[in-house]
């Protein structure tokens, strides 16, 4: 049985860090009820209050995804500021972190953790928590490696596409040709019937059909690469 929870920083988790609570931030734990065993999607700022989260329903973190390298999602350096992240939970707990293998240099730069210590993906992998299984997307464009998550009928898309717009593209490694394809090809394996489950709340729901979302945000409006590259270049 699915387990499945959103999590929103400043009011979830990381209650009481104004950084948290400014960048709403959207953290996820996923995994197999009947099992105990559950992943954490980018748990920063307060990584182990993801630990008592999941300890009080019952669960136990076996592995961390991470949507990207930026410090607001797996923690390190970001405008000046250190954010905990991923290396203060590998402290707790000895799980394996996973991430498109593009990304890997990124977070290593980001967070000071060794190739060592995450495992590298391509598109299309699966990583099974419990019966459980999560596909791994990869979709470039915010970052090299950006990657989204789908189970069941839940898309954790990070970055790369909220319910309205999408990851900004000006940052080192990111590229808008690359994010255009993401959203139009890459991320078409997705039914319209899916939730999609953002990286930040940046909307007044935190959640919509992908159908929905396809419907009504504006990235979608572009039909070439052509117009979109001259609408969000």
């Amino acid at each position: 049985m699915l387990y499945f929870r959103q999590l929103l920083s400043g009011r979830d988790f990381a209650v009481g860090d104004p950084i948290a609570t400014q960048m709403r931030n959207f953290a996820y734990l996923i995994g197999d009820r009947d099992t105990g065993e559950a992943v954490v999607v980018d748990p920063a700022y307060a990584p182990l209050d993801f630990v008592d989260i999941a300890a009080e329903d019952g669960m136990t973190i076996t592995g961390i995804l991470g949507t990207h390298y930026h410090a607001d999602h797996v923690g390190g350096s970001m405008m000046g500021y250190a954010l905990t992240g991923v290396v203060e939970l590998l402290e707790q707990v000895d799980v394996p972190v996973h991430l498109q293998a593009p990304e890997v240099e990124f977070v290593a730069k980001t967070t000071g953790l060794n190739a060592g210590q995450m495992t590298a993906h391509k598109s299309g992998d699966i990583v099974s928590v419990g019966k459980v299984d999560i596909e791994l997307i990869h979709t470039p464009g915010h970052t090299p490696g950006s990657q989204c998550f789908l189970v069941e009928d839940h898309l954790v898309s990070g970055d790369t596409l909220f319910l309205d717009g999408c990851g900004r593209t000006d940052l080192p490694g990111g590229d808008p040709e690359q994010l255009y394809y993401s959203l139009t090809d890459r991320l078409a394996k997705v039914p319209d019937t899916a939730t999609l489950f953002p990286g930040h709340l940046y909307s007044p729901e935190p959640s919509k059909s992908m159908g929905d979302t396809r419907s009504m945000n504006v990235v979608y409006r572009p039909k070439t690469v052509e117009q979109w590259l001259t609408m969000f270049s």
